[in-house]
């Protein structure tokens, strides 16, 4: 397995130290490093993934431990990687993306 380090400019041990000792500081870290990397995204990808950053906010937000937070956002992974209408699916073509479904409806005359 390949170890070498693939992002030099992260330090594990020291946004570790930052949240031990200055939750604060790590927070507003934290929230700075993540818009970076949204506004380094396409701008058609950029409101996309605020709003998975948003979900991945509340589910943070609403658990009672950063461990049932984790098992919370590994689940949403695993449910958007293997799910019904998930990425394998789309791969295996299974199942077209949700954008790509077509809906259909009756449409009722009313009186006038």
């Amino acid at each position: 397995m390949n170890t070498e380090n693939r992002n030099p400019s992260f330090d594990f041990d020291s946004w570790a130290t930052l949240a031990r000792t200055n939750p604060q500081a790590f927070e507003i870290k934290r929230k700075k490093s993540v818009e970076q990397a949204i506004s380094r995204a396409s701008p058609q990808r950029q409101q996309r993934l605020r709003c998975l950053q948003w979900q991945l906010d509340q589910i943070r937000n609403t658990s009672r431990t950063p461990l049932a937070a984790s098992i919370r956002m590994q689940r949403m992974l695993w449910e958007k990687l293997a799910g019904d209408a998930g990425l394998l699916a789309c791969l295996q073509g299974s199942n077209a993306p949700a954008s790509q479904h077509r809906h259909t409806a009756t449409i009722l005359r009313f009186r006038d």
